[in-house]
């Protein structure tokens, strides 16, 4: 069983969790920003919706590769509420870490959202929504698997010091979670 810390506030004030902070601010926000991007200009770009998707997907798994390499060693590369939940029910964050993580997370989102819609001259960032035949629930459980998904290729790749030498290759085995399935409206 994982030991799990609460932390305290002074460890907002120690320089490497100030670092990990701006990090996972930086690669959280670019991220966010190419993804949704991507989605954006799928949307006006394609006539063929299949296409579009699949240039979605691809932008999505490279821009979340490259974000995680360049954030793992500073900030571990989280990205994402559930994987920084997850790191600290592993134990392998505080809890205070992991509050002012998400905070981050939250905010270098809405921000790259924010920058999005203004540079597009106000178009909508394009929102998940169940798609037509999938009912609630099922769509809860389609996020619960894909959450567990994206933890266990965390843990696989990048957590678990039993995995041996991946080199560059965790990162993008993490990004290649986000396989497009036909769960909401984007689908």
């Amino acid at each position: 069983m994982a030991k799990l810390a609460l932390g305290s506030a002074r460890e907002a004030t120690q320089s490497d969790c100030v670092r990990a902070l701006i990090a996972e601010f930086i690669c959280t926000f670019l991220f966010v920003f190419a993804g949704v991007g991507a989605a954006m200009t799928a949307n006006k770009m394609s006539a063929d919706p299949l296409l579009g998707l699949f240039a979605v997907a691809v932008a999505h798994a490279l821009v979340v590769a490259v974000m995680i390499s360049a954030g793992l060693h500073t900030s571990g590369g989280h990205l994402n509420p559930a994987v920084t939940i997850g790191l600290f029910f592993g134990g392998h964050i505080t809890l205070f870490r992991s509050i002012l993580y998400w905070i981050d997370q939250l905010l270098a989102s809405s921000l790259a959202c924010i920058l999005l819609k203004y540079l597009t001259g106000g178009l909508e960032t394009p929102a998940h929504t169940l798609a037509s035949g999938v009912g609630p629930l099922q769509g809860v459980i389609w996020e619960i698997l894909l959450t567990f998904s994206l933890l266990y290729t965390v843990y696989a790749t990048l957590v678990d010091p039993k995995k041996g030498a991946l080199d560059g290759l965790g990162p993008t085995l993490t990004g290649t979670h986000h396989v497009p399935l036909p769960r909401d409206e984007a689908f």
